[in-house]
């Protein structure tokens, strides 16, 4: 790795990965006592923030740090970096861990679920997984703990072991795995062949140097190859394993769509489109603009499937497949305001998403209700839940003064800034179809009349070790939005 600035080498990012995968041993051992387990767990994920944010001062400063593990040929070794965009994906992974920790224990001790030891280990595994792809330092090393984020959470999601949570996982797997080893696996090769390393560049414009007999269209399928073989970024035609995957239990739902899964997918996916082929590349083969209108068939058609959905999970996937795009849709137009919007989009999505599923856990936990046609009226007796059902889904839409709102405002400017009418209405549009979705939601739940069927049930909320960190995460989500500096620092740090 050749950079002017002098690299330290920092025991913290194999801290760092080393936490949960510790934690994950220890919950294990400790499986026949609950509360030893569960105790493990938070252990685990408040040493992993720590550490996460032990590193803020160092990158913040602009210190380039590194762990190298091992070497394996020459210019490839398994090498892990701290650097601002780590940042944005790993202090929010590694902050909503700890919440989900509680959430989960009231969840799964709620319903009485079985196997809950497996479950959490396999929960800590996978944001083992999911923090060294945020700390990779190349190529080689992320497509590693990406896989390992795609098997650990397979039993997460077929944690029910019956025959719809067995579809759902091997639909997961064989669509996961199939278009990593498929495209990744082979576009990694093929790079090293050309380049002689698969190093992640210093900066967002450079990306990794190819030499001129790569060519035009080699580049290009390369570049294609990375955008669909992480196929965890929900792009369509390769999203339909994430709604199979709402099979699963909700703090999986939880962890799949706002932590670990499709975050892992996104952030791989504009990790390699601006340190693989950077930004200036992308300009000059003319990648951005056709990129960023790709994946606003996504955003548009995924949000038209999510009105259709009756139940409130499968409507938040499909929401979920939509949103992703934001991210990879706002690095794809060039500008740095787009980028901004994009990259920041990580974090905001992150904390308004998992309100959401909290929510919906929540609600069933209490209710035993999945439908939006069902919870009618639950607002007046679920009030702190549906409240925060409504700030996040007020952060989905792009509303002001939710987090969701800077993550729009910068995407409509960037869109202005390249000239692309194209992507502003496209942005509108799915800022009404979001509107669509979500307020049925909400307006039933506070204002609905009750179903005949609901009488003499006397609701209330779900225990305080759910509704907490669902509180929680929704005065995040409004903090962000109002003060968002906090993660926009580290993104305007990399232009």
């Amino acid at each position: 790795m050749v950079d002017a600035m002098e690299t330290t080498q920092d025991i913290r990012l194999l801290l760092a990965i080393l936490a949960p995968l510790v934690g994950a041993g220890l919950v294990m051992a400790s499986g026949k006592k609950p509360n030893v387990r569960e105790g493990f767990s938070v252990l685990a994920a408040v040493t992993l923030l720590g550490v996460i944010v032990s590193l803020v001062p160092d990158v913040l400063a602009h210190k380039r740090l590194a762990f190298t593990l091992f070497n394996l040929l020459p210019n490839l070794s398994f090498t892990l970096r701290a650097d601002a965009l780590s940042m944005v994906f790993a202090l929010a992974a590694s902050f909503l861990w700890v919440l989900t920790v509680f959430y989960s224990a009231g969840y799964m001790r709620g319903l009485h679920e079985h196997e809950q030891t497996r479950f959490n280990t396999c929960f800590a595994l996978a944001l083992f997984g999911a923090i060294g792809c945020a700390l990779s330092d190349n190529l080689l090393t992320m497509y590693l703990f990406y896989e390992i984020v795609s098997v650990c959470t397979y039993p997460l999601v077929a944690h029910h072991q019956d025959e719809e949570s067995y579809e759902g996982g091997k639909k997961y797997l064989v669509y996961l795995t199939t278009t990593a080893k498929g495209l990744i696996l082979p576009a990694m090769v093929l790079i090293y062949v050309l380049t002689g390393t698969l190093d992640f560049a210093t900066n967002i414009h450079s990306g990794i140097p190819f030499p001129p007999e790569a060519g035009r269209w080699v580049v290009t399928i390369l570049y294609g190859c990375c955008i669909l073989g992480f196929a965890k970024n929900g792009i369509m035609p390769l999203h339909s394993w994430l709604p199979s995957a709402m099979v699963a239990p909700t703090p999986v739902s939880a962890l799949l769509h706002a932590v670990a899964v499709v975050k892992v997918g996104v952030f791989s996916t504009v990790r390699v489109m601006l340190y693989v082929f950077g930004l200036d590349r992308m300009d000059a083969l003319n990648l951005g603009l056709p990129t960023a209108y790709f994946v606003s068939i996504t955003i548009l058609v995924a949000s038209i499937v999510a009105l259709s959905k009756d139940n409130l999970k499968a409507r938040l996937a499909y929401s979920t497949v939509s949103q992703l795009s934001y991210v990879i849709l706002g690095v794809a137009l060039l500008t740095p305001t787009g980028v901004e919007g994009g990259l920041i989009h990580i974090a905001n999505h992150a904390f308004s998403k998992i309100t959401l599923f909290f929510c919906a856990g929540a609600i069933y936990v209490a209710t035993h209700k999945k439908n939006i046609s069902e919870m009618h009226g639950l607002g007046r007796v679920m009030p702190i839940t549906f409240a925060a059902f409504a700030l996040a889904s007020l952060s989905m839409i792009g509303a002001p003064p939710v987090a969701g709102f800077v993550t729009k405002w910068y995407l409509l400017n960037g869109a202005m800034d390249a000239g692309s009418l194209g992507i502003l209405l496209v942005l509108m549009a799915s800022t009404l179809l979001n509107t669509a979705y979500f307020a049925p939601v909400v307006y039933h739940g506070f204002f609905g009349k009750p179903a005949p069927a609901d009488a003499g049930h006397h609701y209330k909320e779900a225990h305080p070790a759910m509704v907490i960190p669902l509180a929680i995460t929704a005065l995040i989500s409004l903090a962000i939005g109002l003060y968002p500096n906090f993660f926009m620092r580290f993104v305007q740090a990399l232009l």
